[in-house]
């Protein structure tokens, strides 16, 4: 897997994804125009694509009647001190991503429960839940 990026104009950045073309800015209110989602926004939408075809891929492996997934997320930054089940210094700020799941479909409680443990273990969740290292080289 493989995503290009390169500056456009003022803050905008033209991302190819295969054979997809994307653009990424920021809200105006800091300093972009706006013409496409933020970096956050695509981690979001990351998880979101992720979690919502890893619920069909087990739902369909099981032959369960899942229709349609919604998710709505968010995230913000707290202290620590702010978190019940953080590990972290106090007085570090964490990210907290806060996710919704819409699970629509003639689904017993058990299947239901047995869908939102698996939300957990879509592949983007266990990237952005474990220890991820990012080298950088300069080309």
């Amino acid at each position: 897997m493989s995503i290009t990026a390169q500056s456009k104009d003022g803050l905008q950045v033209q991302i190819s994804a295969g054979r997809h073309g994307l653009i990424a800015d920021v809200p105006l209110q800091l300093g972009g125009d706006d013409d496409g989602p933020s970096p956050y926004d695509f981690l979001l939408a990351s998880l979101a694509a992720c979690t919502i075809m890893t619920l069909h891929m087990y739902a369909d492996r099981k032959g369960w009647p899942l229709e349609k997934v919604e998710v709505e997320l968010s995230t913000k930054k707290i202290y620590a001190r702010d978190c019940k089940d953080c590990e972290s210094d106090p007085d570090a700020k964490i990210d907290i991503i806060e996710r919704s799941l819409k699970i629509i479909g003639d689904l017993d409680q058990e299947q239901r429960e047995r869908l939102i443990a698996i939300a957990d273990r879509c592949p983007v969740h266990r990237t952005l839940t474990s220890e991820t290292k990012i080298r950088t080289t300069v080309i």
